[in-house]
């Protein structure tokens, strides 16, 4: 069994994008720039705002936080996301998710310029991921699970893959990557019916349900690959939806709770951020 090290993969993408932005800082007189707005006071956001903010100064880029009260309009909201548009410091926009109920989230995803839509979100930027145009920003997640798969020389072409989880932050957008690579999917949710069969006869499990312990040890087979997605708390400890020591004793890979997807998450929005950056300062 292989435990697959996102933060350390992370951390080398990070040292590579830092030694290559201060080269075109050095050349073009000005940093790349993220604008995250976190609207509310939900404590995981704030936390995932904070290590997004982290790693933009590791790697020196410029950012720009904007907290908004969870009453906010959404006539405001979209002001806020139009200035930061037009604002040339600024290369990449993420609007933490989720937002208050009052407030459209697909409204305010379109409201940002799919040049500066670093989240991936935008039906632009999805529209040329379906296709494979490369010159789109791909969803920040799979886009860090994809990276996993290459850095460990994982080909998921004509391997059966199922993902629990149908979001369109993960679940979706990680299926049509991998169809886009030659993987075979199944698309699942905690409501299929006979799951743990889908799961037994899998090469490639991705869990992004939020459901712990929903993989256990018996639903995986031997030298599978599993990527948990999930981040739960309990007792105080986080964990994913893979009971990790079971299924580790059987798996080919596997991704750790923490320390696995998400640091990687973080890597593919700074590499977003860079991209940005590039096809700005040098076009």
């Amino acid at each position: 069994m292989i435990k697959i090290d996102g933060k350390g993969v992370s951390q080398k993408i990070l040292a590579y994008i830092r030694k290559e932005h201060d080269i075109l800082k050095e050349k073009y007189g000005r940093s790349a720039g993220l604008g995250v707005i976190i609207v509310g006071d939900n404590p995981a956001s704030k936390v995932y705002v904070n290590n997004k903010i982290k790693a933009c100064e590791n790697v020196g880029f410029y950012s720009e936080t904007i907290s908004l009260g969870g009453n906010i309009t959404e006539k405001d909201l979209i002001k806020e996301i139009e200035r930061l548009n037009k604002n040339n410091k600024i290369d990449g926009i993420l609007v933490q998710l989720p937002l208050p109920n009052h407030i459209n989230e697909l409204k305010i995803t379109e409201t940002i310029f799919p040049e500066k839509d670093v989240d991936g979100f935008h039906p632009l930027n999805i529209g040329k991921m379906v296709i494979g145009d490369n010159t789109g920003f791909l969803p920040c997640t799979p886009y860090g699970i994809i990276q996993l798969f290459e850095e460990y020389g994982i080909d998921p072409a004509g391997k059966d893959t199922v993902i629990i989880g149908r979001s369109n932050i993960v679940g979706k957008p990680a299926a049509l990557m991998l169809i886009q690579r030659g993987a075979t999917v199944q698309v699942c949710n905690t409501k299929t019916k006979n799951i743990n069969e889908k799961l037994k006869n899998a090469d490639i499990i991705i869990s992004a349900a939020g459901v712990p312990n929903l993989i256990k040890g018996t639903d995986v087979k031997e030298g599978a690959v599993v990527i948990d997605v999930g981040i739960n708390r309990v007792k105080g400890k986080l964990c994913g939806d893979v009971n990790y020591e079971e299924a580790s004793e059987k798996v080919g890979y596997i991704t750790p709770v923490p320390g696995g997807v998400g640091p990687m998450t973080i890597a593919g929005l700074i590499k977003n951020t860079f991209k940005s950056y590039i096809n700005k300062v040098e076009k």
